[in-house]
């Protein structure tokens, strides 16, 4: 069943603007008023554009974009904090929204009589309230600050609050923005772990992150805006990949058309690299379970070389993760004849830890040493590792170090 639908929704501010909160505004505003005449285009921000999208019930949807794509403005307006300028948004269900550190409380307030408002406002009748209220404190871990005025919390007190009320007061549609990144590696487990629960017994969530391996890991489906408009709808790996090869300065392909600009020598030209899945298609997000492949094509302009492609791995922190080289194609003791190559690497799955390696292609010759090309940071890609259960991570949503990450053999006596 259709619990959301957004058609054609359009949030418009005018640079500058304020509300006056003076008489000097106010007079501001009025002679600004009396001498123009009409908004210049450039005074105008679109800060979402026509954005139409459906959820259903159960659903888990993941909202990625740069900073400024319009995801916050869309979630105000979908939390009704917001009015579109125009467009409509249709909801049906309670909607429980955790959006800023602040939203829906009152600083004056005890967190005690900010758990009871927040319920009053979601229409909760206070037996309802009550039923939920120990799973409430026991989850935000604050009890022992439950009758402490929120001005006096932190923001990481506040988030754990605004949270757990969010989470536990039974919403058919929990909206989540980025606010998640106040709270400790420990809670913010929690806090995904219970996303997850809340998806799973059929309820919807709409989560924004900047964080992609959560998105990826909650969310069987995404959309991405880009300067308010809507890019792109999907399952959640197709949006990523493409998000993400958008992102990246080197992306996961890379083709030389132009032979005589191709990297290389009078020996070989490196024509093109890509990143491929485990099906051969293009990828620039792959699971972490299944196989991946960095495909190389190259033209040999001799006769005379033996000639050896080798691809160097990369983490985030400019670790080398691994190097590889063509071992066991039968080219390793004869010369390769003038013409094109393909030489695929394939990295068996639930071997790289998740995160995004950038990739190093070369290509040599070893008797005597010589290098015919090498292109340092050619193509990047994004290893996803899911909640699924089967792989190294299991459940375990927080952080896990390493730079790779196989599923081991355990036993137990």
């Amino acid at each position: 069943m259709r619990v959301l639908n957004a058609e054609n929704l359009s949030k418009l501010y005018f640079l500058g603007d304020r509300l006056p909160n003076s008489l000097r505004d106010s007079v501001a505003k009025l002679l600004l008023s009396a001498t123009t005449l009409k908004r210049q285009d450039a005074d105008k921000l679109w800060a979402l554009k026509d954005v139409s999208f459906e959820v259903s019930d159960g659903e888990t949807l993941g909202i990625i974009g740069t900073n400024g794509a319009g995801k916050s403005t869309l979630l105000k307006i979908l939390s009704r904090i917001t009015k579109p300028t125009s467009g409509r948004a249709e909801i049906r269900g309670r909607v429980g929204s955790l959006l800023e550190v602040g939203t829906g409380f009152h600083n004056e307030l005890s967190g005690r009589e900010n758990i009871y408002l927040n319920g009053a406002i979601l229409g909760m009748k206070r037996a309802e309230i009550n039923k939920k209220f120990d799973e409430i404190i026991a989850f935000s871990e604050i009890e022992r600050f439950l009758d402490t005025p929120l001005k006096h919390y932190s923001s990481g007190m506040h988030m754990r609050l605004a949270f757990s009320v969010a989470a536990h007061l039974d919403p058919e549609i929990l909206i989540v923005d980025e606010v998640l990144a106040v709270g400790d590696v420990g809670f913010q487990k929690k806090c995904l772990n219970k996303m997850r629960d809340i998806g799973e017994s059929g309820r919807t969530v709409l989560f924004v992150s900047h964080d992609i391996n959560s998105i990826s890991r909650l969310c069987k489906r995404a959309i991405w805006l880009e300067r308010g408009q809507l890019r792109s709808d999907g399952p959640t790996s197709d949006v990523v990949s493409e998000y993400l090869n958008e992102l990246s300065e080197t992306g996961s392909e890379k083709v030389w058309d132009d032979a005589a600009k191709a990297p290389g020598n009078d020996v070989a030209r490196l024509r093109r690299i890509r990143v491929v899945d485990h099906e051969g298609n293009s990828a620039a997000a792959l699971s972490i379970k299944q196989r991946i492949g960095v495909e190389m094509t190259f033209d040999v302009l001799g006769n005379d070389k033996v000639l050896i492609p080798n691809l160097h791995f990369y983490n985030e922190q400019g670790n080398c993760i691994f190097v590889s080289h063509d071992w066991n194609s039968g080219w390793r003791e004869r010369p390769r004849p003038a013409g094109k190559y393909i030489s695929t690497i394939w990295i068996p799955g639930n071997f790289l830890a998740e995160g995004t390696i950038f990739v190093t292609s070369a290509l040599s010759t070893y008797k005597p040493f010589s290098v015919h090309f090498e292109e340092r940071d050619v193509v990047t890609f994004r290893v996803i590792d899911t909640l699924d259960g089967d792989s190294a991570r299991g459940d375990y949503a927080g952080l896990l170090p390493g730079v790779i990450r196989p599923v081991l053999e355990w036993e137990n006596s």
